[in-house]
């Protein structure tokens, strides 16, 4: 598991904010200025930059400024480190959970 934590301990700081998780969810339907992705946000913009610059740090988000329009893409390859994580901890929890059931129905089997 070593092999994910530097990359994915900025990606789960990123998604542990609802200001960021809420940007990802309007980025998931596709791209969009800073000022409409700060418009529901009851925050000063320097505050709100914070969050942005945040995300593109983490590799979750992209900017790309056209004249005085900032406009942010959501960077779906990053999601993949997320992915193969749960993907590895999925399969270590249902082999607990597998050896835990054999456990249990071994020692009811035994009580009979």
């Amino acid at each position: 598991m070593e092999q994910y934590s530097d990359p994915l301990d900025g990606i789960f700081q990123a998604l542990a904010d609802p200001t960021r998780r809420a940007v990802l969810a309007r980025l998931g339907s596709g791209p969009a200025s800073i000022s409409d992705l700060a418009g529901p946000f009851d925050m000063a913009l320097p505050s709100f930059m914070k969050h942005i610059h945040f995300l593109e740090g983490s590799g979750l988000i992209r900017t790309e400024k056209q004249g005085r329009v900032r406009t942010c893409t959501i960077n779906k390859n990053r999601f993949a480190a997320i992915e193969a994580w749960m993907s590895a901890q999925r399969l270590l929890w249902e082999g607990r959970t597998d050896r835990l059931e054999q456990f249990v129905m071994a020692a009811q089997n035994k009580e009979k």
